[in-house]
């Protein structure tokens, strides 16, 4: 056999495997990680310890910041513990559509904090554009509801 064949085996192995961890375990990594980045942001907001929470203050400012910022964090908590317990993942899904849409106001309402030029996002830009892999991970969760493991 030649020494090509045999690399080429012993990948086809080692990525046959790796591909099988990732299906065993990248769905429920995705949810875990998307209810702990939630229930983290929510809290920090919760507690006025945020960096966000003026950028939302800014934002919405037809509400008192007092309140409304305490009440978003606590809103992103409820979506994260609803993605950790299985029957409550699709209120949970739902509960941040919602808010994922109002995340993205700050690029129409804001657009002097969100680009320092056009298409070139500030750090505050970069945090609300990033949201996008966020709705894909929701995406993928949601698109496995129905499946007997999950």
């Amino acid at each position: 056999m030649k020494k090509g064949n045999v690399l080429e085996k012993e990948f086809d192995r080692i990525d046959k495997k790796i591909i099988q961890f990732l299906k065993k375990n990248g769905l429920v990594f995705l949810k875990y990680s998307l209810a702990l980045v939630f229930i983290w942001f929510g809290i920090l907001k919760s507690f006025n310890l945020s960096p966000a929470n003026e950028l939302v203050a800014n934002t919405v400012y037809w509400f008192d910041p007092n309140w409304f910022v305490p009440f978003l964090g606590w809103w992103e908590v409820l979506i994260g513990v609803c993605l950790l317990y299985h029957p409550l993942t699709r209120i949970g899904l739902a509960l941040m559509a919602v808010q994922m849409a109002g995340t993205f106001l700050p690029l129409i309402i804001l657009p002097e904090v969100a680009f320092s030029k056009p298409f070139v996002p500030t750090l505050e830009g970069q945090y609300i554009i990033k949201n996008l892999v966020l709705i894909g991970a929701a995406m993928i969760i949601g698109s496995h509801l129905r499946d007997k493991k999950m």
